[in-house]
């Protein structure tokens, strides 16, 4: 199913920074009105002001189902056109091992990394529904596709959105609906630095930023470029979108060596 959504409204969460913003930047470049949220403000506004064409930008709290409806009531009030595209695209991240785990950071990672999609799924779906027509984009990672060491939490909140998301798609078959799983590999954006990270989880006593640092290293792809990719994976009607080609190496290993995908890491790692 070929899905055009350039010059049509779109709906992006997490735009203060990162994909998001690179996705509000791209569609309103390609005439898209778009609608932009995050919680936060300072950054969402620096959004606003780069674009050219119709925005509506709301501060919001992905894990406040309520705040999320009445979002997506404002939204239907504010647009003319039928929604093209919403993309749950907010997202933190922290680090540590499953034994040293704060569990307050977990529920804080969940509720927004898995609640937050299917908050937002929730809220926007019926009017995609009523107007039989639009796509559910959701952000999952390639930490979605294998469980990685120290990000039991992360992992287990991208595995969530895109068994959600599988899920949906299937229950949208024979509708003018969508639902498209996005899996983006290391992006050059801000999450470690945003994280909750207490310690070095790979015990080598690195600071929160030279863990960040490292992050920026090997993140292969920038926002821009994660942004053209998934705005042209949406329109090419994939199910699935994977960010980067690192995400393909996640995704060979998790066929090819489904229970030792780590061992071979790190062997190429090494080398």
């Amino acid at each position: 199913m070929v899905r055009k959504i350039a010059g049509r409204p779109a709906v992006i969460t997490g735009a203060a920074s990162g994909i998001g913003r690179s996705l509000a930047q791209r569609l309103s470049q390609h005439g898209s009105p778009v609608v932009i949220a995050d919680v936060n403000s300072e950054g969402l506004e620096e959004t606003a002001k780069s674009l050219h064409g119709p925005v509506l930008s709301r501060v919001l709290d992905v894990r406040d189902a309520d705040d999320v409806h009445r979002f997506a009531a404002e939204v239907k009030d504010w647009l003319d056109l039928p929604i093209a595209a919403v993309f749950n695209n907010a997202g933190v991240a922290i680090a540590t091992s499953v034994q040293n785990a704060v569990p307050e950071d977990d529920s804080w990672l969940f509720d927004i990394n898995y609640w937050g999609v299917v908050n937002g799924t929730r809220a926007f779906l019926p009017q995609l529904v009523k107007q039989n027509y639009g796509v559910i984009v959701n952000t999952s990672s390639v930490y979605g596709l294998v469980g990685m060491p120290n990000n039991s939490a992360y992992c287990s909140a991208k595995f969530a959105v895109r068994g959600f998301t599988d899920s949906l798609r299937q229950e949208l078959r024979g509708t003018g609906v969508s639902a498209v799983t996005v899996h983006p590999g290391g992006i050059k954006t801000n999450i470690v630095r945003n994280g909750r990270i207490h310690s070095d989880p790979d015990g080598r006593g690195r600071s929160h930023e030279q863990m960040a640092a490292d992050f920026d290293k090997v993140a292969l792809t920038t926002p821009d470029k994660a942004a053209e990719i998934i705005h042209r994976g949406v329109e090419r009607g994939k199910a699935r979108i994977l960010v980067g080609p690192d995400a393909y190496v996640f995704d060979a290993l998790a066929r090819i060596a489904p229970t030792h995908y780590f061992s071979v890491m790190a062997r190429l790692f090494e080398r």
